[in-house]
């Protein structure tokens, strides 16, 4: 009975469910009814969790093997290196990463650091902008009607976002394609564009010009399948007709 886990240091699990109960028991032995198999490259290996013995595997164990239950409290589990069998069964369970994870506070950190920088990051960019680029932000962003904004909410509804989500924000902001769908926005603001059928066409209205313009594809954004055809050879003139009556209005 061998093994080549060793244990270094003392590991914490924590469930993976949002909302972890008082008490999860794991399971923590292979049964016909719950199998807990591991398959170690040549066969599947039955498993079982004893206090006792120093391999999970049930055909490492002898005859006095004693069971233990694994119990997570509050949703954690702590296993100290001392039982290194434990924290070898875990590393193998079936569960581990869909059940539970341990936790790695370097990792966390390093994400939270991270998640943090691109926060900071976004909120800087955000206090930046312009008023022009605030509306450009606001209409493809938040799908506000800006016209009927003060400058302060905009930059208060901007920064806002920045904060919950800075990387979708980031992102955007280099989009070289931000500036187009801003325009497109207001073009539908202004209601230069009309959509029909439940947002599945597009159509112009333009004096003396109420034709269809194209049919977004099902699940597409209409702003975004606009924005893209406008920027085609096809849709070059289109967008310019639209510029100039924007600037009419």
């Amino acid at each position: 009975m061998t093994t080549d886990f060793v244990a270094t240091e003392d590991k914490t699990y924590v469930l993976r469910r949002a909302q972890a109960p008082l008490s999860f028991m794991l399971a923590s032995r292979n049964s016909r009814r719950k199998p807990l198999l591991y398959f170690d490259g040549k066969t599947n290996r039955a498993l079982r969790y004893a206090r006792n013995q120093r391999s999970p595997f049930e055909d490492d164990q002898d005859g006095n093997a004693i069971l233990e239950p694994i119990i997570f409290e509050d949703g954690f589990l702590f296993v100290p290196k001392n039982n290194p069998v434990l924290q070898h069964f875990l590393s193998i369970h079936p569960g581990n990463g869909s059940l539970y994870v341990e936790v790695n506070k370097e990792k966390d950190a390093m994400e939270e650091v991270e998640r943090l920088s691109a926060e900071v990051e976004a909120l800087i960019k955000a206090r930046e902008l312009d008023i022009d680029m605030l509306e450009t932000v606001a209409r493809v962003m938040l799908g506000a009607k800006v016209d009927k904004m003060t400058s302060a909410e905009l930059k208060r509804d901007v920064l806002v976002y920045a904060k919950r989500n800075p990387m979708g924000f980031l992102d955007m902001l280099s989009d070289p394609a931000l500036s187009f769908q801003a325009s497109v926005s207001k073009f539908f603001d202004l209601g230069l564009l009309r959509t029909r059928n439940n947002g599945r066409d597009i159509y112009f209205n333009l004096p003396g010009n109420k034709s269809k313009m194209l049919t977004v594809p099902y699940g597409e954004n209409p702003t975004f399948i606009v924005s893209s055809y406008l920027q085609s050879d096809e849709g070059l003139e289109t967008y310019k007709l639209l510029e100039r009556s924007l600037q009419e209005e």
